[in-house]
């Protein structure tokens, strides 16, 4: 069935239509009609009088009268804005939510809205759709010089919001036209308390040292990973936290009651006992959250169903007043989330969810949150996912893309976005083209072209496309060489149309900047090997003469991007900058490891480990980027023999290991060095203990070992760097602790 917009647009746009019969608002520069408000107008129908004013005075240079109702003489041309007694011709039924309708008869033009910024989002439809106007992205809008405004007679457009909560977390809706314009939601608007937020009801430092009762009990232990939601204290004081809030924050819509980003959730006794009886994690959890919503009744609250809260609970519903935010994170983003295999857990919560309760939210992925500048190609999946959760009766979505920073084509998601958040049964790709009109302009074209190869380039090769992957992954298939040619081409074509139009130009330099910064991370990667940052020079190698430049010349164009870092609590550019600076400075060092056959007793994890036992002596060592140049094990000791083809003197080894507690990885307990004359007998020549995991440190660094060797002459080396026995209790989940290393120089 056509929306009401379609239908009007139609109405525009049908032949034979008397151009003479149009209303016309504004002629020669002139007005003809006066704005007219109810008696009492809302502050957001005064608001929507005003933008209107505004926006028809840049366009023509006229000015409309704005008047109350009371002061309106009948027969005169008016633009009635709000609940109007002349606007009640077209019925006084309630618009639900903040929905709106603009509608003509003859002579008026009447904007009336539900409730919120329905009204205001009326007006910016109206400039939008039949005015002219674009907004695409921040900045100001486009805006057509007409000195004559005219609009069909006998309209009407009537919109009503598919999602009650419409957010899609990118740059763009941060600023609050392009919010409103595109009638989005922004959390930080709407919530009291958002997220996960066990830890800001009840802060473990004021409550932990005096009562670790309150937080989980995590293999015997009390930890402050989660809360103990069986404590009847903990349930006092969450709901004083709250009780305060709400009578601070009155106006904010929703509170959530979440537990932390993390696992260690609570076994004791009576935890264990809830979440058993109701065959779930999320059973102690409903329970909790139920009693407080019942003694906020007028309130609406939230919580995550969120990894090990996932699926429902068999006994327990969630109140009345509750919403269930269920979260996406474990779904691959090649394929809808209706069919890819990697969603089905996601799925079936949803199904499990819609049979206890009609409240549900979605909070969903639509970037790379390891490499936000990765080329991410989900471009035409946004509309489908968002079309599956209308049609499975979600209320209200988050779109979790890159936040305040830029990254791969963050004005179009967002623009896409928003319109599906709106209206996701718009007929396919309306959005996409709009955007790349009033965006790209005459680089249109190419733009598009080079979006669309991307798309079809990720279907044809049949990978995943994984929220926590890397651009060097993917540099046998949609990101090859061959295929980055491709782009760079299309790249080229759109830069050569922008010609001198310099912000059209920096708009396509932007765009430009996730397939550069692909090239930039695969040379780390192929290193000596073509398409890698190293030449030949005398013995060994040094970096492209060319390299250092290309590398400033990404920075800051990113700088003017708005990228602030290029990985979740990843790098702003000018750190990135200064990494390379370390690597292009490093002298590239000899070893007589370089190129041999390693083998390895325990497994590489492969998403992780690009040239496989390879990256233990291709020449390269690591940064803090856990999948690039990193020889990555999971869960065992590293255990590497290196065959160095000929006895010889051996003197010294050098190694480096990460730190990434983020994404549990450790440095080693301790460090092992053996040799061997056959392969078979190896004898001890070198060994380093490392000291204890420090408390809580989240930052990702390296930590580089130099060992001396008590060795004769020796063909084989065995290195061994022994894995942490398991996760620290303050790093709070159930995973295994992985080690990882980059090269291993032998001299």
């Amino acid at each position: 069935m056509m929306n009401a917009l379609f239908l009007s647009l139609m109405m525009l746009i049908q032949p034979g239509c008397n151009a003479a019969k149009e209303i016309v608002l504004v002629e020669k520069g002139k007005a003809r009609h006066q704005i007219v408000l109810p008696e009492a107008p809302t502050k957001a129908e005064t608001r929507a009088a005003g933008i209107l004013r505004d926006y028809v005075q840049k366009m023509s240079g006229a000015t409309l009268a704005v008047i109350n109702e009371p002061s309106y003489k009948e027969g005169v041309p008016a633009i009635f804005i709000g609940h109007t007694d002349h606007a009640g011709k077209y019925g006084e039924e309630k618009i639900p939510g903040e929905g709106f309708f603009i509608a003509t008869d003859d002579q008026h033009l009447y904007i009336r809205g539900g409730s919120g910024k329905g009204i205001i989002y009326g007006v910016y439809t109206l400039l939008d759709t039949y005015f002219g106007c674009r907004k695409p992205a921040p900045g100001a809008a486009v805006v057509p010089h007409k000195a004559t405004i005219a609009i069909a007679p006998k309209l009407m457009d009537r919109q009503v919001p598919q999602f009650v909560y419409r957010e899609t977390y990118y740059p763009s809706p941060l600023e609050p036209e392009f919010q409103e314009w595109h009638k989005l939601h922004s959390f930080e608007d709407l919530w009291g308390l958002w997220g996960h937020s066990y830890f800001k009801m009840v802060p473990p430092r004021e409550h932990f040292a005096a009562h670790p009762e309150y937080y989980a009990l995590v293999n015997g232990q009390r930890r402050a990973t989660q809360l103990c939601l069986s404590n009847e204290q903990v349930l006092k004081i969450a709901t004083a936290y709250l009780r305060k809030a709400i009578a601070d924050n009155p106006d904010a819509l929703y509170w959530s009651i979440s537990p932390e980003d993390g696992s260690g959730y609570c076994t004791c006794d009576l935890c264990s006992k809830a979440d058993q009886e109701e065959g779930s994690h999320a059973g102690s959890l409903m329970r909790f959250v139920n009693r407080i919503a019942d003694q906020f009744p007028e309130q609406q609250f939230t919580t995550l169903a969120y990894t090990f809260t996932l699926q429902p609970p068999t006994q327990t519903k969630p109140a009345g007043n509750v919403i269930i935010m269920l979260s996406s994170i474990d779904a691959y983003r090649h394929r809808p989330l209706s069919e890819e295999p990697s969603a089905a857990g996601f799925r079936k919560a949803l199904h499990d969810w819609k049979a206890v309760t009609s409240n549900i939210f979605i909070w969903d992925y639509t970037t790379q949150f390891t490499n936000y500048l990765s080329p991410f190609p989900d471009y035409f999946l946004l509309q489908q996912n968002l079309q599956y959760f209308a049609d499975n009766g979600v209320k209200g979505v988050f779109s979790q893309g890159s936040g305040g920073t830029y990254s791969d084509m963050a004005e179009l998601n967002a623009y896409v976005q928003a319109q599906a958040l709106w209206q996701p049964r718009q007929p396919a790709d309306t959005a996409f083209h709009q955007f790349m009109r009033a965006y790209y302009g005459k680089a249109a074209q190419p733009l598009s072209g080079y979006v669309k190869a991307l798309s079809d380039n990720l279907l044809k090769s049949k990978v995943v496309l994984d929220i926590y992957g890397s651009p060097v992954n993917h540099r046998n298939d949609y990101l090859s060489p061959a295929a980055i040619e491709q782009y760079s081409t299309l790249l080229d074509q759109a830069e050569k149309a922008a010609g001198s139009d310099t912000l059209l130009a920096g708009r396509v330099q932007n765009a430009r900047l996730p397939l550069e910064y692909t090239v930039l991370q695969q040379a780390r990667l192929y290193g000596t090997d073509k398409h890698g940052y190293l030449v030949p020079s005398g013995n060994g190698f040094a970096p492209a003469p060319q390299w250092a430049a290309r590398i400033q010349r990404f920075v800051q164009q990113a700088k003017k991007a708005g990228v602030t870092e290029l990985s979740e609590g990843g790098l702003t550019p000018d750190a990135y900058q200064q990494e390379w600076d370390r690597i292009l400075a490093r002298p590239w060092q000899s070893s007589l490891a370089f190129g041999k056959k390693v083998t390895l007793q325990h497994t590489f994890t492969p998403e992780y480990t690009a040239k496989k036992e390879a990256t233990l002596t291709d020449g390269l060592t690591g940064g803090t980027d856990f999948s690039l140049n990193w020889l990555f094990v999971y869960g065992n000791d590293l255990v590497a023999t290196i065959d160095l083809g000929v006895a010889q003197p051996l003197k010294q080894v050098q190694l480096n290991f990460l730190q990434d507690a983020r994404h549990n990885i450790f440095l080693p307990t301790q460090i092992i060095i053996e040799t061997s004359s056959d392969g078979t007998t190896y004898q001890p020549v070198a060994q380093q203990a490392v000291g204890p995991v420090a408390e809580e440190d989240f930052t990702a660094h390296v930590e580089s070992y130099k060992l001396a060797l008590k060795a004769g002459n020796a063909r084989y080396l065995r290195v061994t760097g022994k894995v942490l026995p398991k996760m620290p209790d303050w790093r709070g989940n159930d995973k295994k602790p992985a080690i990882c290393c980059d090269e291993i120089i032998v001299q």
